[in-house]
């Protein structure tokens, strides 16, 4: 077999991966939780200038964390986001709730001709009031959150992590987040890119608080 030279070590790899990413990427515009969640994001991107394409408002990161801590849903859009949360982090063993494969959405969905993503998130109801949102795939999932909110201000959560990934409507959805949020607190990122594991990086980082 082989021999190749590699670092066997988990902790290791993680340590040496911040301290190239640190070396790369001038994190001076993130501060607090904030500048956590933009390195843990290049991280699961493996893509500095993502650190350039990052859009929040002010004391996102910090009002999520609160949030957290005061037992807030966390409601995601796809399974892979929530398979991607580190719950043993989560500060009051929060509830994670994803809709998609709930009973009816699909059958729903194809009635009305939605996504099974918007549909699921029509799902999160009373939850959403004060929850933190996590959106990693569908862009419609993210403009029908919006649409939610628009119709009922009463439901607005606490944050909006909103990293939809595509080329149809995620640059748009995420546009339209940045324009329409208002008083909502929200962390997105500008462009194409975005992705289940980028968006449960950034829950994970606020979870621990920077760390």
């Amino acid at each position: 077999m082989p021999s190749f030279e590699y670092i066997h070590e988990p902790d290791e790899i993680y340590a040496e991966s911040f301290r190239r990413i640190e070396a790369e990427v001038d994190f001076k515009n993130f501060s607090g939780i904030m500048r956590s969640v933009a390195m843990r994001m290049v991280h699961a991107s493996a893509m500095v200038e993502v650190a350039g394409l990052i859009k929040y408002s002010n004391n996102c990161a910090e009002t999520g964390k609160a949030a957290l801590q005061n037992g807030a849903n966390v409601l995601v859009d796809a399974e892979m986001v929530k398979r991607g949360i580190i719950t043993k982090h989560l500060p009051k063993n929060n509830n994670v709730e994803c809709f998609l494969d709930a009973p009816g959405v699909a059958d729903e969905a194809k009635a009305r001709g939605e996504t099974r993503s918007a549909i699921a998130v029509e799902r999160w109801g009373e939850m959403l009031a004060g929850a933190v949102c996590v959106i990693g795939n569908a862009p419609t999932a993210l403009f029908r959150l919006l649409e939610i909110i628009e119709k009922n201000p009463e439901t607005k959560p606490a944050l909006i992590i909103g990293l939809p990934v595509g080329f149809v409507g995620a640059s748009e959805s995420k546009e339209a987040l940045i324009k329409n949020a208002n008083d909502i607190p929200f962390i997105t990122i500008q462009g194409r890119l975005g992705g289940s594991a980028m968006a449960a990086a950034v829950i994970n980082a606020i979870s621990i608080g920077g760390q």
